[in-house]
């Protein structure tokens, strides 16, 4: 059987999409490395449906309960827990799920399965206890845990701000809030009328901070942070106001903001754009969130980071992209008007400019004793003597080191390297490429490979 649409990730646009597809009569697969949908903003919300944690997590979190019951009832073939680590020409998906693999075909894909935190270095960030606010909100939403001990939170943007108030709301331990962002500057402020457009969001994210400040716990201005101890972080060491600090640590949540996954667009070949304000790669994509290889499309922050709101409405959009690539007879131009996605999303995406002003990725250089790579454990300086005797080229780094040949293949140490690249030669950053994608995009067994084996003799 040819799938119609096979949709990768369960999340605000994986599930807008398959829903609107199914709508419009499209067989469709979604396919989730998770148990349940929801992707990371809703992980859980099944579960969740009362008590203290739910009330925590507040009010955006329970707006995807519609969305996930009218995603299980919408007639789309779902598949949890299950990942994808090979798509091949004419969209041939392998699948991996319960230890067996298997291939599926589709007319057309849809990745959307969202982004990751970006990984910043610095001294000790390897050390146990050591960990990112994403993760901690995972086990928030997925067990109702909460760390214990003396716990700091280290980083800027609006993700740790929620995650500390939602501890704070369960009554649990923040020691200390590390608060990294630099001073606004007036390229920041002069969006700051666009972005009134969204003023809940505006209410909502200076709600966060006057908390935190109230409750004795932040400290602005952070810089130089160290993480140390013997085995596992026992302190932390930080600059604000022109004095050295020291404090007593048994867990470090950091953060320094989130970029769109692109191994899968990269390993399929698709252009490429560098968003110089918050210095990641995207995927080129057309009107209809389609890329520069015909039936393969992107929505939601794999995209480009944009939140869950906008997330939902470019699912909607790609939705009906994929339905004129494929030929239905529905009017895709009419049905985009009549719900006004244009309008919706851009108002969705109002607050955007502001916070990539206010929070610029770090900038700072990675001492050459830090480790980048932690799959092969290559640290800057190594990564620095390489680039000054090569070219410019990541893979050039990764055949002479190893670093970005592990388990992540690049997602944690991708952008570091990069940037030393870049630093070394003198380079804007978006000059320099990312590393070459090689299959398969996730790990594998040998056990799983030869499972399609059993697959084609029971044919």
């Amino acid at each position: 059987m040819i799938h119609d649409v096979a949709v990768i990730g369960a999340g605000p646009a994986g599930m807008s999409a398959a829903v609107q597809l199914r709508q419009l009569g499209l067989s469709v697969l979604v396919v989730d490395e998770q148990p349940a949908p929801g992707g990371q903003i809703w992980r859980g919300i099944e579960r969740n449906s009362s008590g203290p944690v739910a009330a925590a997590l507040g009010p955006d979190y329970e707006k995807g309960r519609a969305l996930t019951a009218a995603f299980r009832a919408s007639g789309a073939e779902y598949c949890p827990s299950t990942q994808v680590w090979q798509i091949e020409d004419e969209w041939t998906l392998f699948l991996t799920s319960e230890g067996r693999a298997r291939r599926v075909r589709a007319r057309a894909v849809l990745l959307s399965n969202g982004a990751q935190e970006r990984p910043v270095p610095f001294p000790g960030w390897t050390l146990s206890g050591v960990m990112t606010v994403g993760a901690a909100q995972i086990l928030l939403k997925s067990g109702g845990m909460l760390p214990q001990g003396e716990v700091w939170i280290a980083g800027a943007g609006p993700l740790p701000l929620l995650y500390a108030t939602q501890v704070l709301g369960l009554k649990g331990r923040v020691s200390g809030f590390l608060d990294t962002s630099k001073r606004a500057r007036i390229g920041a402020l002069v969006r700051l009328p666009g972005a009134w457009r969204d003023v809940a969001g505006l209410a909502k994210g200076l709600r966060w901070q006057r908390l935190l400040r109230r409750s004795g716990k932040m400290v602005r201005g952070a810089t130089e942070l160290r993480a140390e101890g013997d085995g596992r972080l026992e302190h932390l060491e930080w600059t604000a106001g022109g004095e050295r600090h020291k404090a007593k640590a048994d867990v470090l949540l950091v953060h320094e903001g989130v970029v769109p996954r692109i191994h899968e667009t990269l390993a399929l070949g698709c252009a490429h754009d560098w968003n110089s304000e918050q210095n990641y790669f995207a995927a080129r994509l057309n009107r209809w969130g389609e890329t520069s290889r015909q039936g393969l499309f992107v929505a939601g922050d794999a995209g480009g980071i944009g939140g869950w709101t906008a997330a939902t409405i470019s699912g909607k959009i790609a939705a009906l992209g994929i339905a004129g690539r494929l030929g239905l007879p529905a009017d895709i131009e009419v049905l985009r008007r009549q719900e006004r996605l244009d309008e919706r999303r851009s108002h969705a995406l109002a607050l955007r400019p502001l916070l990539d002003a206010l929070y610029p990725p770090p900038k700072s250089p990675i001492a050459d004793d830090v480790i980048v790579c932690r799959c092969e454990e290559v640290t800057a300086g190594t990564i620095r003597k390489v680039a000054q005797t090569s070219a410019p080229d990541p893979n050039a780094v990764k055949a002479a080191t190893r670093c970005g040949m592990g388990p992540c293949q690049g997602r944690q140490c991708g952008y570091s390297v990069q940037a030393i690249l870049a630093e070394v030669h003198n380079l804007p950053v978006g000059d320099v490429s990312f590393f070459n994608i090689r299959p398969p995009l996730k790990p594998i067994t040998l056990g799983e490979i030869a499972s399609l084996g059993d697959l084609e003799s029971a044919k």
